[in-house]
């Protein structure tokens, strides 16, 4: 359930934005900050009704199923693809990034920047920042993690995602923070891996930001779930949009423990 980790960094950025920015005026910080939160894809679903859980036994076979996939999952890297779009009035701004990135169960994660095109303050100072942040975030993931210590649930209902059965859950945050998220996920009624989340933060980071709306998805990668795209799109006050979106690329996986889902 740490996939919830993965849309943290880039709504940290937005409160460094805030102290980075104060001269540059309101119009131009709405649009930085608009930039930095984070992201995902919807995924088309078809009705169907998995068996018949309640939302304890869901959230449980959850925790089961991150335990151990962590204890599995021992190596892995992929080049992810970042990119920040802002649209406003007969304005345009786009930056580009690839960032290799290279996980170890011993060591955490670790990022190197491939190349980065277009804008360089959307470069340096938003998708830079996002990977700062996310470095930062893998350290203490327990603290926005989708558990019963962070989020309240409630079973929405079921649908098919991908052609898999998944479960729906409400998720509404134990307190009003900045890094946690209200709206809804889908369960993989399987293995029990968070497939989708449709969010907005559950308290807005500014005044500049009129709504904000996160999508994320993972997939399975052989035995393993893990991020695939996130999309975020911000609504400013002034007017205009701002997207950020992260593909995860391909990923290379080295496991040295077999994995078995939350139901074995």
């Amino acid at each position: 359930m740490y996939f919830h980790a993965d849309l943290l960094p880039v709504r940290r950025v937005a409160i460094s934005c805030l102290m980075f920015f104060p001269r540059h005026g309101g119009a131009f910080l709405a649009v930085v900050l608009a930039l930095c939160t984070a992201v995902s894809s919807p995924a088309n679903a078809i009705a169907q009704s998995p068996a018949t859980l309640s939302v304890t036994e869901i959230v449980e076979q959850m925790q089961r199923h991150t335990e151990s996939q962590a204890e599995a999952l021992k190596q892995y890297r992929a080049v992810r693809h970042y990119q920040a779009n802002y649209h406003g009035y007969a304005t345009t701004i786009e930056g580009k990034m690839e960032v290799e990135v290279t996980f170890d169960a011993a060591s955490g994660k670790s990022f190197r920047v491939v190349s980065q095109s277009g804008s360089k303050l959307l470069c340096e100072k938003v998708l830079k920042r996002a990977v700062d942040s996310e470095r930062e975030a893998s350290k203490d993931m327990g603290a926005t993690a989708l558990t019963p210590a962070n989020y309240r649930f409630q079973l929405a209902g079921s649908e098919n995602l991908n052609e898999r059965p998944a479960y729906i859950l409400n998720v509404e945050p134990l307190k009003e923070s900045k890094f946690l998220y209200r709206g809804r996920i889908w369960v993989d009624a399987t293995d029990f891996a968070v497939a989708k989340i449709e969010v907005a933060p559950a308290k807005n980071p500014s005044f500049w930001i009129s709504r904000t709306l996160v999508r994320y998805t993972s997939a399975k990668t052989g035995d393993f779930w893990l991020p695939q795209e996130s999309r975020s799109e911000t609504k400013v006050r002034i007017g205009g949009s701002a997207i950020l979106t992260i593909d995860y690329g391909t990923y290379e996986i080295v496991s040295n423990v077999p994995h078995r889902n939350a139901t074995n």
